[in-house]
């Protein structure tokens, strides 16, 4: 067995979701989820066949979005993962809970707009990701001036009240 990491290719602002699923359905029952959920919703999916063809399968409704996700996956060509890159103004938060509701859908990895490096195990008969590196390192623990920060933060975008 070899482990490599895989960098994912996007821009800084760009958010993307990775995890895995268990059936080629995947691709369409995702995407009925996306636009069931956020009218408008602008972004591209990918996910890796395991069996059969062995191809990237993909979907989505932003052409630039969509080549991000099969540019990405095919570089992870991981079995029955998926990679889905939401377009500018669109974040995970307004759709995990109708990813994760998928029933092909086994787990979420990262769901984060962070440089991130997924670790790959490599066989004799495939590719399978072990986990990710999302972000840097931690620096030290949140004081008083943090909170105060991430409060306003969040209250700023909109998420808290």
């Amino acid at each position: 067995m070899q482990l490599t990491t895989v960098k994912i290719d996007k821009a800084d602002d760009v958010n993307f979701i990775l995890g895995q699923s268990h059936f080629i359905k995947t691709v369409e029952d995702i995407h009925e989820a996306l636009v069931q959920s956020v009218p408008g919703i602008k972004f591209g999916l990918a996910f890796c066949e395991a069996s059969g063809a062995m191809l990237v399968r993909w979907t989505g409704t932003d052409e630039s979005m969509i080549e991000l996700a099969k540019r990405n996956a095919l570089a992870l060509s991981a079995g029955h993962s998926f990679i889905l890159f939401l377009g500018p103004g669109f974040f995970p938060v307004n759709v995990l809970n109708a990813i994760k509701m998928v029933p092909e859908v086994c787990r979420i990895f990262c769901a984060t707009a962070n440089p991130v490096e997924v670790v790959i195990a490599e066989t004799d008969q495939g590719r399978g990701i072990l986990g990710v590196i999302d972000g840097g390192k931690s620096q030290g623990i949140e004081d008083g001036a943090g909170i105060a920060w991430r409060k306003e933060l969040l209250r700023k975008i909109g998420y808290k009240l």
